[in-house]
């Protein structure tokens, strides 16, 4: 740091029930949070904080902060983003924090802050209390498939590669799916893309985990025949005409959420005049960034050595919403473009948060007695959100915590006051 200044409807009540242990740290964490704090008097605590980045589009609001001088505009001008090789080194970085010549916090997965607060993903499966701060975007994820299946024309449905996928299991070469960190979003994106289509992602192929900046390179040299990750990386694949893009992930869930800004707890509850800061100057890049009068420079920005060290043509089209994907589909002006601010983008809707852990008990990442409400109320920051927000004078705040039920691609429907029905409804999950 700088200065240190498959349940059913009738397993309801296995379903709701908190594992003891868990829950009683995940509330002391909550409690030691500080209530009110923004309304004190008095500058940032420190001038800066440690926060991660992978280079992915939907980082751009903190690499934005910094360049454009947003983080020094709220009295936090020693803010370092820093780039992390893959979710694995963000979440050991953290685990570490800046005392530890780690990081204070990260554009993330949204679902890892709760797997490291449960301590399902951490060393030694030690719990970190993490806190969500802010969504960073919404949308313009993709899956992308290999050119040799440029035949099949895959598009949402994954069904068509049922058989050639059974073919080769049966041949004993299993089919490679990839993502970026299990019971991540992009996990989370391409397992229910493949179970809609009737595939099994833990049966019927192998999934790997791959870090985002790697993807291509791999699907070059054969690795694997899918993948799903953020942008850039699906446009650069159709760039190098390697492969092709079979789905936006907005074609699945339209205006879904994606990255959040998430700290360690520890420096939520020791700098929230501070966490104030840094909440502000983000949500101003986020408006930045979503203004379409920005995007060129945008794009310039981001593409630097520095930060994404990748050609301007691999971000400014579809940033813009202009998709070629690859297998001569193309849409100009798509609605599925990424979204920083606007749609409420940046608000951590607590509904959503409550879809990404129901999705980690379907995959058997968290226990099927999971206190879902419990978990999301210790981690989610909404409140903290609005507090800022206030502050910097933000217009259309949020009432309500919950964006209400959400309907996907295939029909299927999530209620966040009913996850053990959707759950139910899915025919494809490891619960029982």
């Amino acid at each position: 740091m700088t200065k240190p200044n498959g349940t059913s409807a009738c397993s309801r009540r296995r379903f709701l029930r908190k594992s003891a242990g868990t829950m009683a740290l995940l509330l002391a964490a909550r409690a030691h949070l500080p209530h009110g704090a923004f309304a004190q008097s008095g500058g940032p605590e420190v001038t800066g904080a440690k926060l991660g980045f992978i280079a992915l589009t939907d980082a751009s609001a903190l690499i934005v902060a910094k360049e454009k001088g947003f983080f020094a505009r709220h009295g936090v001008p020693d803010v370092e983003v820093l780039k992390q090789a893959s979710w694995g080194a963000t979440r050991d970085n953290l685990v570490l924090g800046s005392e530890g010549n780690g990081i204070d916090g990260a554009h993330i997965l949204t679902p890892m802050p709760y797997l490291m607060t449960t301590g399902k993903i951490t060393q030694n499966n030690v719990p970190l209390p993490m806190k969500i701060l802010a969504r960073l975007n919404l949308d313009a994820q993709a899956i992308s498939i290999a050119s040799a299946y440029a035949d099949l024309k895959v598009g949402t449905d994954a069904g068509v590669l049922k058989k050639v996928f059974a073919e080769k299991k049966a041949a004993g070469a299993p089919a490679k799916v990839a993502m970026t960190f299990p019971g991540g979003t992009h996990d989370l994106w391409l397992r229910y893309w493949l179970a809609a289509g009737g595939i099994n992602p833990d049966a019927d192929v192998e999934t790997i985990v791959v870090p985002p900046p790697q993807m291509v390179a791999n699907m070059k040299v054969g690795t694997m025949d899918c993948f799903c990750v953020g942008e850039p990386w699906n446009a650069q694949l159709v760039n190098q005409g390697i492969g092709y893009t079979a789905v936006n992930t907005a074609e699945l869930w339209a205006k879904h959420p994606e990255k959040s800004l998430a700290l360690r707890a520890d420096f939520v509850e020791r700098y929230p005049k501070t966490v104030e800061a840094l909440l502000m100057a983000v949500m101003e890049a986020q408006q930045w960034c979503d203004d379409f009068a920005n995007k060129e420079e945008m794009a310039l920005i981001v593409a630097k050595r520095s930060w994404f060290n990748v050609p301007k043509t691999d971000i400014i089209g579809r940033l813009k919403g202009d998709y070629d994907y690859g297998n001569g589909k193309t849409v100009a002006q798509s609605p599925h473009f990424m979204k920083f601010w606007r749609d409420a983008a940046s608000f951590p809707f607590k509904s959503h948060e409550a879809w990404f852990l129901t999705e980690n008990i379907r995959w058997g990442k968290l226990p099927p007695d999971t206190d879902i409400k419990t978990l999301v109320s210790a981690v989610n920051g909404a409140e903290l959100w609005r507090a800022a927000a206030k502050t910097l004078g933000v217009a259309d705040i949020p009432a309500s915590d919950s964006r209400g039920p959400e309907t996907f691609f295939d029909g299927k429907v999530f209620d966040p006051e009913s996850p053990e029905t959707y759950l139910a409804s899915l025919a494809i999950k490891r619960t029982a």
